[in-house]
């Protein structure tokens, strides 16, 4: 099976779970309702895929889509302010060649990265439940292990991002530190697969706007963590 069939595979799969209830209900609500900015456009209002290059040498893992972000749009990251930030910051350290990302047909592509999302469905007030990130485990998974051969560096963005990460790699077989090594911004461990290939996890603060707007994040953090990741990933 080709790379491009197991990732069509797989996006089809994740597009037609309804396997959490609330998160169903919620993210069907929404595309409904929509927010008054958008009340011309169709929703997406689905499980969302994964985004970005299918061999690729950095892999970000986020916590879930934005209501009225990926939600809305059908792509990662894109049509939120959270996806602003992100990915502006991936075209100034050379990742993408735009640094805007706002509807499926906009153009943008990824260099050497992969989007993906510990949740897939988008949660009422950004928290999903722990049933609900379990539940949603197995496509992490599922994308790690396509990605794994040519995978060098995995971005988590939060800890929600940063503990669905660890849990996946160890469900890889991966030998991840103990006790689990604690999120925070710039943190680095390194891992190794279960073929003793070193992988590096990096933390990155989310790019939400509590964030950002608080300057808790800055753009040259995020550029320091992405570059970082790039030059690791001999992407730059």
């Amino acid at each position: 099976m080709s790379a491009t069939d197991s990732f069509a595979r797989l996006d089809a799969e994740i597009a037609d779970c309804r396997a959490c209830p609330r998160l169903v209900a919620w993210r069907e609500q929404v595309a409904r309702e929509k927010r008054a900015s958008y009340a011309e456009e169709t929703y997406w209002g689905r499980p969302v895929p994964g985004f970005g290059d299918e061999q690729p040498a950095v892999l970000v893992v986020g916590l879930a889509p934005a209501a009225h972000g990926a939600n809305r749009t059908g792509r990662m990251f894109t049509g939120d302010r959270s996806g602003d930030w992100l990915f502006a910051s991936l075209h100034r350290v050379g990742l993408a060649n735009q640094p805007t990302a706002t509807s499926l047909d906009d153009g943008l592509r990824l260099r050497g990265v992969r989007l993906a999302a510990a949740v897939r469905c988008a949660p009422p007030e950004n928290k999903p439940t722990p049933a609900e990130r379990d539940r949603c485990a197995s496509y992490v998974d599922r994308e790690l292990a396509l990605v794994a051969d040519g995978l060098r560096v995995v971005v988590t963005l939060g800890a929600f991002g940063w503990d669905a990460a660890l849990g996946a790699a160890r469900r890889a077989g991966w030998d991840v530190p103990r006790p689990k090594p604690r999120f925070g911004h710039g943190t680095e461990v390194a891992l190794r697969t279960a073929m003793g290939e070193e992988r590096l996890l990096l933390g990155c603060y989310h790019p939400s706007q509590h964030n950002t707007f608080t300057g808790r994040l800055t753009e040259e953090m995020t550029d320091d963590v992405l570059g970082r990741a790039a030059r690791v990933a001999s992407l730059t």
